[in-house]
């Protein structure tokens, strides 16, 4: 039996803004299994970077709850490493000391620090820029120096938010396939935030696709090619039928909340 590493309650989620409330989320249900990689795909505001927060506790659920193993997530832990868009690394370190900064926080000692942070930096290719500091860095670099560092903790999972939404098309498609390669070495349960379709297809088991206004599960879709993955796939006519397959879904949504909105208008 497969353990299940994450369970999805009955979470809904609104937002008081004094004058108006929103619904951001209704009724998500959903369990996420041990070393699986998922993706959450859908348009901008259906509510998919909002459970992902709920994932690594930075939210709470207005009812529901989530559960890590059998214990609600009741805030952040270093059982979840996360990973943002923008390039959240200190800007007075070091690409080295970056990456040794959750090991310090747990009190490791320098030389382990050390030895896992050049290990972790060598697995995202970034041997011999140890002293560099993030303005040296392209983007993509310095989105493998924040991967490394979320990683060099061993956490359970890793929680990644449109992590390569800022970079040139190239630089993602590298990026994608050096962060399966990183999670082959290093298995993790990984979930993952994209509007980005091909990429959902490419890196992931199971995609779930949102709908919105508000956001709720459409469709959860198990993505059954190779897993070991490489950019050719992507001219598969199995993977190009995911593609045309999930299209019609977005789109269906687009025109749903294009007629909603001409209604209220």
């Amino acid at each position: 039996m497969e353990k299940i590493m994450y369970r999805i309650k009955g979470v809904t989620k609104w937002y008081d803004s004094g004058k108006k409330k929103t619904e951001a989320l209704r009724e998500i249900n959903f369990d996420i299994r041990k070393n699986e990689f998922v993706a959450i795909l859908g348009a901008s505001g259906c509510g998919k970077s909002t459970l992902l927060r709920m994932l690594a506790g930075f939210l709470e659920p207005t009812t529901g709850t989530i559960y890590a193993g059998d214990h609600p997530i009741l805030g952040p832990g270093p059982d979840r490493g996360m990973v943002f868009q923008s390039y959240t690394l200190f800007p007075w370190l070091n690409v080295l000391k970056n990456v040794e900064y959750g090991l310090k926080e747990l009190g490791k000692k320098k030389a382990e620090r050390e030895q896992i942070a050049m290990q972790y930096l060598k697995d995202v290719g970034l041997s011999g820029f140890e002293k560099a500091y993030p303005k040296e860095l392209s983007g993509g670099m310095r989105q493998r120096v924040a991967i490394a560092r979320a990683l060099a903790t061993d956490p359970d999972s890793l929680l990644l938010d449109e992590p390569f939404g800022a970079l040139d098309a190239q630089t993602r498609g590298h990026m994608q396939e050096l962060t399966l390669d990183v999670w082959r070495k290093h298995p993790k349960t990984i979930v993952m935030v994209t509007h980005d379709i091909e990429e959902a297809i490419f890196m992931a088991d199971r995609i779930v696709v949102m709908k919105s206004h508000p956001g709720s599960i459409k469709e959860v879709i198990e993505v059954n090619l190779p897993r070991d993955r490489d950019i050719y796939i992507k001219s598969d006519p199995r993977f190009l039928q995911y593609k045309r397959d999930i299209l019609g879904m977005i789109y269906e949504e687009m025109r749903g909340d294009e007629t909603a909105l001409a209604m209220e208008a």
